[in-house]
């Protein structure tokens, strides 16, 4: 968890002015981008040109008369919102100039294109033409004209804002240089301004979000009400033709549309939040307000909503709203937490310890919500509001608003796609790409995965021990590219270097031609600056930012994609990991385990174990293998190491299960306690979603028993007879994700959880959830549906036997016992 730091949005409605004061807390963080703060004021006046320092929210364009216009929205430090226009920008890409004659007869008598030299080269040194457009759909068919000519493109799939972004070296925070003028939407409006970066600490402006929840009829063809929480906004627009307490009624669904979108308008949110808030809440509002001819004109303009879904794998929907980010909740809590499911309900109960107002044992939701607009409606108002506060309260309390606005700040995506880490890279590597003087490839979208090289994992010694240390390189992989020059350009520049660095891979790399290395040191130093402010929310960007870079080279989606230069820095990896465990054992330590960047060493026992010196053995080992490394490194490859070994704590205790059936110990799964952390279960039962929580109770009992010396078979035998006499059986819930997402796609197979899967869609006429309980009964996997009492006949032996005796006698037969 984040933690519950003051959320960094505006405390006020539209402008700062209306519904509350200005006084919002703000959590500042890193700069936008990497380059150099210009010599501007923040605000005022440079010569006779006013100064202007603003957040971008929506970066997009628009067509005027077959010319292609950006558009920017955003907020200015004093509140109001503005729209940067900018009608001078024309779309292009490149092409190898050994294509340029094809391309040039291609282009012969069509107006708006042009061809031209360029000073600039592909990742491999060849020279490059420049092809110009009148605009992006123009441009696009072109370049797919050009594809099936066989004409390779370079930079040709690049989103035409981002492109601009690009090509100015901008990331949200902005200074805008010129003089604005006031439209109908209330907007500063600046035409052809001069742009530069705005490099601080944090945000430019504070956002204002607003949470928007609906309630339907159960097939949502109708809307019964609308609410709208947020700073200095609550409340809740119900269909009514009489006055309902805490509600804003209306005689009819039309004339409550009519309300909302203006109150929308009105409120004028930088962000519009909700909880499948795309694919329900506005795609309802929208196609209702189609259906009863009420302008849905919630944006900074009058352009009706779009929705669009993502072409990468995710094929995530996105709601396109002028002016506005559009953000689902579940995503932000899917990114950041691991939970049992991602219903409102769950995370809600999870992390605020309060849940909806319709209780989880209400078999029909839908019907009771229909109840109450009928019969109930202040209920129904309560509810409605409740599940916008929600939203915003899981939000606030986790920080993950604050952290999405970070990763917008380090990298200049928007707010809606900061977890789409290729294409943040993309932004924060092609504009040093440029500098350089080089131009990217494509994405090869029909591009097959090859085989990429893991992170090293050592076996392990099974068994408890006293006094092991966990040792860990701090940010390895990025670590290993700042060492080595692990990047695209160096390897494409190697070929005619005969001092190029050789990878165990057998890649080469350039000594003098990379990017990857100075923007992690950058980043790196930044992550340490954050860390000293207390800015946890910066740190954290950071650190996702830095420790997605092997994961987007290793994608085939990523233009950079290369897996030479993606199973270098796994190698290095492994080489690394052997290393340490080789200088470890020349200090006389015994290694237990390795796995990718860590190293668990067993300490020697001096001065009978007393903490402190136990303490001061493990850093001195720390400080002297760190020493051995970093020679080592400078020995074999000329270079100056970036790695850094790290101690991460000591365990007094500590225990490596061996395989399931085998003598072997087992490999990403053990137990510890220290003093710092208490008890810690990586990998085991106890900490699987899939096992049922009785496996939970009784492994943590376990461990905690063995590693503070106390009996064990008591423990377990108390367990067993509270599960036979079915004291426990609410504990025996397994609960498994329909991965196929439908029961119809499962047809060469028939596990427990479809067959509960199955009964349940009898039970409910035909609903199921994407979550399946069940548990196992004498007659095979039964569902345990909501409002339902659990059902007859629980099978306890199988319990016995698939759950808690595996559990147990990995631990017991260490001790040689059994269960």
């Amino acid at each position: 968890m984040l933690g519950n730091a003051p959320p960094r949005w505006h405390n006020g409605s539209k402008n700062g002015s209306k519904n509350g004061s200005k006084n919002g807390s703000t959590m500042t963080g890193p700069g936008p981008g990497l380059l150099q703060e210009p010599s501007r004021q923040k605000a005022g006046w440079v010569g006779r040109s006013p100064v202007h320092t603003g957040l971008v929210v929506h970066p997009t364009y628009r067509l005027r008369n077959r010319r292609p216009v950006i558009q920017l929205y955003g907020r200015l430090e004093d509140g109001s919102a503005f729209l940067v226009e900018d009608d001078r920008f024309r779309p292009y890409f490149f092409v190898p100039s050994t294509h340029a004659e094809p391309v040039a007869r291609r282009l012969h008598g069509k107006p708006g294109f042009a061809l031209d030299a360029c000073e600039l080269k592909d990742l491999a040194g060849r020279p490059l033409h420049r092809v110009a457009g009148p605009n992006p759909g123009e441009l696009r068919r072109l370049r797919d004209a050009l594809r099936e000519l066989g004409v390779p493109t370079l930079e040709a799939d690049l989103r035409f804002p981002y492109r601009y972004l690009i090509d100015r070296g901008l990331r949200v925070n902005v200074h805008i240089l010129g003089e604005s003028h006031a439209t109908p939407e209330d907007l500063h409006c600046f035409h052809n301004p001069t742009l530069e970066p705005a490099i601080q600490r944090g945000p430019a402006a504070q956002l204002h979000p607003l949470s928007i929840d609906l309630e339907t009829t159960p097939d949502a063809g109708e809307i019964l009400s609308v609410a709208l929480v947020g700073p200095g906004v609550d409340e809740v627009h119900l269909r009514s033709p009489d006055p309902v307490i805490g509600a804003q009624c209306h005689r009819d669904e039309s004339w409550m549309l009519y309300a909302v979108t203006a109150r929308l308008r009105e409120i004028d949110p930088d962000v519009i939040l909700g909880w499948n808030v795309v694919d329900f809440d506005l795609e309802v509002l929208a196609r209702r307000c189609a259906a009863l001819g009420v302008p849905c004109h919630i944006g900074r303009d009058e352009e009706l909503p779009r929705f669009q879904r993502d072409r990468g794998y995710t094929r995530q929907r996105r709601a396109e709203i002028a002016g506005r980010m559009v953000i689902d909740g579940i995503a932000l809590v899917r990114d950041a937490l691991r939970l049992e499911d991602y219903r409102l309900e769950t995370v809600a109960r999870a992390v605020l310890g309060r849940g909806k107002l319709i209780d989880e044992e209400v078999p029909d939701k839908a019907a009771e919500i229909l109840r109450q607009f009928r019969e109930e409606p202040e209920a129904l108002v309560a509810y409605n509001r409740e599940d916008a506060r929600l939203v915003l309260d899981i939000l606030e309390h986790e920080g993950l608003l604050d952290l999405a606005i970070e990763r917008s700040l380090l990298t200049g995506m928007q707010l809606d796609r900061v977890s789409a880490s290729i294409a943040s890279f993309d932004l924060v590597v092609l504009p040093e790409l440029r500098r350089s003087g080089r131009v990217a490839p494509d994405v090869e979208p029909d591009r097959e995965s090859e085989a990429l090289t893991g992170g090293a994992v050592l076996d392990s010694v099974p068994g408890l021990a006293e006094h092991v240390a966990l040792f860990d390189f701090k940010s390895l992989y990025p670590s290993l590219i700042r060492t080595f020059n692990l990047d695209p350009l160096a390897h494409a520049c190697a070929a005619g270097e005969t001092d190029a660095i050789e990878a165990p891979n057998g890649a080469r790399f350039s000594r003098r031609h990379a990017l990857l290395p100075e923007i992690l040191e950058r980043f790196a130093k930044r992550r340490d600056e954050a860390k000293r402010r207390g800015e946890g929310h910066a740190d954290q960007a950071i650190k996702i930012m830095m420790n997605s870079m092997y994961g987007v080279l290793g994608s085939t989606a990523c233009r950079f994609f290369d897996p030479g230069v993606a199973n270098a820095i796994t190698r290095f990896g492994q080489q690394t990991l052997a290393w340490t465990a080789d200088a470890f054992e020349e200090e006389g330590v015994e290694v237990l385990y390795g796995d990718t960047d860590s190293v668990f060493v067993k300490l020697r026992r001096e001065d009978g174990g007393a903490n402190g010196k136990i303490a001061a053995q493990a850093e001195g080992l720390r400080s002297s293998v760190d020493a051995r490394i970093r020679e080592r490194v400078r020995r074999e490859y000329g270079v100056e190491p970036q790695l850094e070994l790290e101690l991460e704590r000591v365990y007094a205790r500590f225990f490596l299960p061996r395989v399931r059936g085998g003598g072997q110990g087992s490999k990403k799964r053990y137990a510890g306690w220290s003093q710092e952390r208490g008890l810690e279960i990586v990998g085991l039962e106890s900490v699987r979603r899939d096992w049922p929580a009785i496996a939970r109770r009784l492994q943590e009992g376990l461990f905690d028993r063995l590693f503070h010396d106390q009996e064990l078979l008591p423990f377990v035998e108390e367990v067993v007879e509270r599960l036979r006499s079915g004291e426990l059986d609410p504990e025996l819930v397994y609960v498994k994700r329909l991965r196929k997402g439908s029961l119809d796609r499962y047809t060469k197979s028939n596990p427990p959880h479809i067959q509960a899967a199955r009964k349940a869609a009898e039970l409910t006429g035909g609903r199921v959830s994407p979550v399946i309980r069940y548990v196992v009964t004498n007659t095979g996997p039964e569902p345990v549906l909501p409002g339902r009492p659990l059902p007859p006949g629980i099978d306890h032996r199988h319990y016995l036997e698939r759950v808690l005796r595996p559990v147990a006698d990995a631990i017991l037969g260490e001790l040689g016992r059994s269960f």
